[in-house]
């Protein structure tokens, strides 16, 4: 029963980094195009090298 008194504040806390994560990674623009990295690994850039 003691555990919980720790583990439940360390599930608050890591829960409240990955939310502040998503967040930050919204504001950021890395949701933005969902639809590109699909089509980009198909083109054939060979003006590149």
């Amino acid at each position: 029963m003691s555990a919980l008194y720790l583990l439940i504040p360390v599930s608050l806390i890591l829960g409240a980094i990955a939310l502040g994560l998503f967040l930050y990674a919204g504001r950021k623009g890395q949701f933005d195009d969902i639809e590109g990295p699909k089509y980009r690994m198909l083109d054939d850039d060979e003006d590149d090298k």
